[in-house]
């Protein structure tokens, strides 16, 4: 019997080789002044802004180096108000869109982030929509094109914080698998892992319905034939076109299903150290599962989740008859051959664990884990991912 659910996602979606090409065209349907937010390389927008230029907007080009922090955002929002901007553009990474959905809100919200900001800020809800925002990202990974929040840094407190509302959905989603065929391997693996995180953990979550689970059955499918061809050569287009598609069912899954103890770490750990959200989830995927298996066997042998982890290494294997554990061996070969490294390269050590441990008991994602893991299950975890 289907159970009542919630279900929300960026107002329009388009997905496939070209559909970057929309976004100028929408982009002028929504306004006169647009906001280009760009990662690390705007030399790669460089089109994009051509070509809204093309059509008689007038382009303010913003751009964001690693994840945002919440200076970063503070400024551009200073920066875009300054230039009159009246709608976001967002082309690149996790990063470049979760700024761009900060940016988009904080355009028509009074204010600092920090009045918005979960943790560290005063968590004030957003009262006023957003400006209108179009996502198209150049990874295949984060999912952030369809979700209702924006990660942002807070390097002093060694801390990732959200700002979480419906109103950072973004107006348009653009989705061009084009955009990613020259992603390097390491990047390919990471973003990749991250994808696979995100519809694992919404498929066990005990917030999963009806719905997520069409989403996370399908990218699961499809990231286990994608994700190694993808890295192994960047230019198969079925690959590439394959983990975008996964990556997006990712999104749409968590953003309505939650996620579980891998995300539960990976804001402390990105905070507190160098560390790339995508190596970090790869890190603690098979060392998650293991230990959440292993907790639901002692004390929720009745769980669904533990059938379900079962159906995620049948789906990830293509072995019918595949269980948690082969799903574990998948997902740690994976990793071997993707050459993932262990959260010490990043200056994780023991003496870190029992803090990294305390800040994900009480992190937001922790809420989704299948079962309320006990403190010595959690600081095993990272200790396995060291």
């Amino acid at each position: 019997m289907t159970m009542p659910f919630e279900f929300a996602t960026a107002g329009r979606i388009v997905f496939g080789e070209g559909a970057a090409n929309e976004a100028a065209p929408a982009a002028a349907a929504m306004g006169r002044r647009a906001l280009l937010v760009t990662g690390e390389s705007a030399e790669r927008a460089a089109g994009l802004a051509r070509a809204l230029e093309a059509v008689g907007l007038t382009v303010a080009t913003f751009r964001v180096s690693g994840e945002p922090a919440i200076e970063t955002i503070a400024a551009g929002a200073a920066y875009a108000r300054g230039e009159g901007c009246d709608l976001v553009v967002a082309l690149g990474g996790g990063s470049a869109i979760d700024a761009g959905k900060a940016l988009a809100a904080m355009l028509t919200n009074p204010g600092e982030p920090l009045d918005y900001l979960e943790v560290v800020g005063r968590g004030q809800p957003l009262r006023q929509p957003s400006a209108p925002f179009i996502a198209v990202p150049t990874t295949a990974g984060t999912g952030s094109e369809v979700t209702r929040n924006a990660v942002l840094a807070a390097p002093e407190r060694g801390v990732k914080a959200s700002l979480r509302s419906p109103y950072l959905l973004p107006r348009l989603a653009l989705v061009d698998p084009e955009l990613t065929l020259d992603l390097p391997p390491a990047l390919t693996a990471s973003t990749g892992l991250d994808a696979l995180t995100q519809l694992i953990e919404p498929y066990v979550s005990i917030r999963a319905n009806a719905m997520t689970d069409l989403y996370a059955v399908e990218g699961l499918r499809t990231a286990g034939a994608s994700l190694a061809r993808a890295w192994a050569n960047g230019g198969d287009r079925e690959a590439r076109r394959g983990m975008c598609w996964a990556s997006l069912l990712g999104g749409l899954a968590l953003a309505n299903a939650g996620l579980g103890a891998v995300h539960g770490f990976a804001a402390p750990v990105g905070g507190m150290f160098p560390a790339p959200h995508g190596a970090v989830c790869a890190a603690l995927l098979a060392p998650a599962i293991t230990i959440n298996v292993e907790a639901l066997r002692q004390r929720a042998p009745e769980s669904r989740a533990l059938g379900r982890y079962d159906e995620v290494a049948r789906l990830l294997t293509a072995k019918p008859h595949a269980t948690a554990a082969d799903g574990i061996e998948w997902i740690a070969a994976l990793c071997r051959r993707f050459e993932i490294p262990p959260l010490r390269v990043y200056g994780v050590t023991a003496a870190h664990i029992p803090a990294l441990a305390s800040r994900a008991a009480e992190a937001n994602s922790m809420k989704g884990n299948p079962i309320k893991l006990t403190h010595e299950e959690i600081e095993e975890i990272i200790g396995r991912a060291i």
